[in-house]
């Protein structure tokens, strides 16, 4: 890469102005395609330091973080392991934005992610690459299942919170001829279990999730009964009067009834 092109790419990309940035990024697109995406690494690290733009702080620069995340799928696999790496980052915007470029990239990130994973024993890594798995869309995903399921019975409240979620994530994509019948029944049992956690956020997600299963046709006729049963009780609506005090798990009842 000349010199040129180079300087100038940096300059528009440690402008603040969405305009600058918007530029840059075209150029790193432009530069991709001329040159291929394993001559262009040097560009990859100017990207990737978008990922720490902060949502919340920076609303206006949004699109241009989702530009950064989507242009790094065009670099090509050997970014997958530097972002894997990166997971652990210590600045959850950007953490929050290598799980959402790892998620594009697909399922060629399922493997690494996987034994990423198992080869941790920090709650809060394994949280993110659970995470990052959430974000795949892909049938094979259905091979990191039971890792999900390993997280929502952990004693660490974030990683149970993760693997509750990504059940939902998960069955999203996976056919239902594809889910192993045992699979399916645990998967069903762990977010019944987790119905009954002390925190009303796993509540909620237990309770999306299991929406979740029954939207994309995982429940039998029974299982759909049972939801809309535990639901209408989550609502105070079973004649019992014993609905659950959290508003956010309420709402996700309500949700989940539009399936059963």
């Amino acid at each position: 890469m000349s010199e040129k092109p180079y300087d100038n790419i940096k300059t528009l990309l440690a402008s603040t102005e969405p305009d600058d940035l918007r530029r840059g990024l075209e150029l790193v697109r432009q530069e991709i395609a001329r040159l291929g995406s394993s001559e262009a690494k040097p560009l990859f690290e100017m990207v990737s330091a978008l990922f720490y733009i902060d949502p919340l702080d920076q609303p206006h620069l949004v699109p241009i973080l989702d530009q950064a995340i989507s242009l790094t799928v065009g670099f090509g696999a050997w970014v997958i392991p530097t972002l894997v790496q990166n997971l652990d980052s210590g600045d959850l915007n950007a953490q929050f934005a290598i799980s959402h470029s790892l998620g594009r990239i697909g399922a060629d990130v399922i493997e690494p992610l996987m034994t990423e994973y198992q080869a941790s024993t920090d709650p809060a890594r394994r949280s993110f690459v659970l995470y990052a798995l959430g974000k795949v869309r892909s049938a094979k995903i259905l091979r990191a299942a039971r890792l999900a399921v390993e997280a929502c019975q952990s004693d660490d409240l974030e990683l149970r919170d993760t693997g509750v979620r990504a059940i939902g994530k998960f069955v999203e994509s996976i056919p239902p001829s594809d889910l192993p019948e045992d699979l399916r029944v645990t998967l069903v049992k762990k977010l019944r279990k987790n119905l009954a956690d002390f925190n009303p956020g796993i509540r909620a997600k237990a309770v999306r999730s299991l929406g979740k299963l029954a939207k994309y046709g995982h429940l039998n006729t029974q299982e759909r009964a049972s939801l809309g049963e535990l639901s209408q009780a989550v609502l105070g609506a079973d004649g019992e009067f014993q609905r659950d005090r959290a508003y956010i798990v309420r709402k996700e009842a309500e949700e989940a009834l539009r399936y059963t």
